[in-house]
């Protein structure tokens, strides 16, 4: 058991009839003083690598599980650009056009692309928001949480970017695509719009091939194609979002104690996450439509120049189309981020609840024992 801090050192003389104290050397104080500093850089370096790695996992298996339903959400905004002015299908004659001429392999092209995208996005995002939000608060009280929400989630999503938009061009080609059998079989009975004796691109074989294939024939500008209008959709997005579930717990919270003060009613973070999420999600993403539907038409047109910008977009788009055009998409959108941001919450929360308890013990342990210590050899000093 360790001594108290009020306790004295002491070292008995050879001949066992004297004590002296033990004073420590300065070397072994600022040891102690240092492990206390390495213990709180420990513990806070802990905490953002493990949001880091969370977030990855549940940024993956999100998009994972939805992947289908974005299939059909690219394929509804890109009619424009693969069929010119032909009629367009709704939802359901989609998925009757996929399942027909792609059978289930159809709904899941393009996932390799898309799932190393959200690993990225994932981490960055739930990585640096946590950290990004409690320096922003810290630098400028006055900042209200909300605010601070919003700048946070989006650093977090325009950090992502970088890897996630060179993986959307290359799934949402690879979503258009389909089957090479039913891509052949759709250029062949002129049903791909594109310019007169200029080929779209030709078929990806997977997502390496993808990216070559993009890199060859149109660059880093080709990975790269939509950035901005990218940017333009997400990054209000991934604040929103943010704000929508902070605001939506903050609520949760409030409504428990005001109507249900002596309850015992415990609900546990991860269903939170589950409903919450959920809900911020789809809020999210039906006002940021507009932005998705011009970025898709922008990353899916390739070497048939359909758009001369995204300002060219928005304009041809509600020309020809009207605000119907720009919220093409909305509901299979809508469909995918409320499970997708549902599952991606509960599996963040449901990681920290469950993973971080131990490596916190740990931490704060070797902190405590630091902080105790060094008082403790100080008195003996």
């Amino acid at each position: 058991m360790a001594a108290s801090p009020s306790s004295t050192i002491t070292a008995a003389g050879v001949d066992g009839r004297g004590s002296r104290p033990l004073h420590p050397s300065p070397q072994l104080t600022n040891f102690f003083g240092k492990c206390s500093c390495f213990s709180s850089l420990h513990l806070f370096g802990s905490i953002v690598w493990r949001e880091f790695v969370w977030g990855a996992i549940a940024g993956a298996f999100g998009e994972g599980m939805m992947h289908p339903v974005d299939t059909l959400k690219t394929r509804l905004q890109s009619q424009a650009i693969m069929t010119g002015t032909k009629a367009q299908k709704n939802i359901f004659q989609m998925v009757r056009t996929v399942w027909t001429s792609d059978g289930l392999r159809g709904f899941y092209r393009g996932i390799s692309p898309g799932v190393t995208g959200s690993l990225a996005t994932g981490a960055t995002y739930f990585g640096v928001i946590e950290s990004t939000k409690t320096w922003l608060e810290n630098a400028n009280p006055n900042l209200s949480g909300h605010w601070s929400h919003f700048i946070a989630g989006a650093i977090g999503d325009t950090l992502g970017s970088f890897v996630y938009v060179p993986c959307e061009v290359m799934k949402q080609r690879m979503q258009v695509q389909g089957t090479r059998k039913s891509w052949q079989s759709a250029a062949a009975k002129g049903c791909i719009s594109q310019t007169s004796g200029t080929q779209m691109y030709g078929y990806y074989n997977g997502m390496f091939h993808a990216g070559c294939s993009i890199w060859r024939d149109h660059g880093l500008k080709g990975l790269y194609a939509g950035y901005w209008s990218t940017l333009a959709r997400d990054v209000p997005f991934a604040g929103l979002m943010v704000t929508f579930y902070e605001a939506m717990k903050e609520l949760t919270q409030y409504g428990k104690r005001k109507y249900l003060p002596n309850s015992d009613l415990d609900v546990s973070n991860s269903f939170e996450g589950l409903v919450l999420g959920g809900l911020a999600g789809g809020c999210s993403a039906y006002l940021t439509t507009p932005f998705d539907v011009i970025k898709t038409r922008l990353q899916v047109q390739g070497s048939t120049t359909r758009y001369n910008g995204w300002l060219d977009a928005i304009t041809k788009t509600w020309s020809i189309e009207g605000v119907h055009g720009l919220f093409k998409g909305s509901v299979p959108r809508i469909i995918w981020y409320i499970p997708a941001s549902a599952i991606t919450f509960m599996a963040v929360e449901f990681l920290r609840d469950h993973f971080n308890d131990k490596v916190d013990r740990d931490a704060r342990e070797l902190a405590t024992l630091s902080m105790d210590t060094r008082p403790e050899v100080e008195e003996a000093a």
